[in-house]
């Protein structure tokens, strides 16, 4: 788009390279190559976006794994409690509950932040990407409605 912004215009205000109105083959060579290059630029631009939510919904999926492995710990810890509560009245049960809490209120923190992470990337839609080809096609359909109009 920046090549027909950039052109000289003619007396007659039709823009052209050297001063001449272009001929049909070399408008559509324009609108090819223009085209193709923005097609490329917005496969890049998808590209990256999508790579940076599949970051984010791979770190989510970690924590949120991480999260569910303390809570089975947490589990562990708590049968040890029981069976130490009721094998012996000692406070050695009251150490290994605690442990047990702790382990719980970990695994939630985590587990919590996992899921949050992981509803940012989700849906992996390239909304960057969307809102640019959108500007592109209303800058395309005005530049069709001026060379039309004129």
């Amino acid at each position: 788009m920046a090549d027909v912004a950039n052109a000289r215009t003619s007396h007659n205000g039709r823009m052209s390279h050297n001063g001449t109105e272009p001929s049909t083959a070399e408008l559509v060579q324009r609108a090819t190559e223009q085209v193709s290059r923005l097609v490329r630029d917005e496969l890049t631009l998808a590209r990256a976006e999508l790579t940076e939510k599949g970051k984010q919904a791979g770190i989510g999926v970690g924590l949120f794994a991480g999260g569910g492995a303390l809570a089975f710990f947490g589990l562990g810890a708590l049968v040890t409690a029981a069976i130490l509560l009721l094998a012996l009245v000692l406070p050695a049960w009251a150490a290994a509950l605690i442990v047990a809490v702790a382990l719980f209120l970990v695994a939630g923190v985590l587990a919590l932040i996992g899921k949050r992470r992981v509803s940012r990337a989700v849906p992996p839609v390239p909304e960057a990407t969307v809102r640019s080809l959108r500007a592109d096609v209303d800058v395309v359909s005005a530049a069709v409605k001026d060379r039309g109009r004129a």
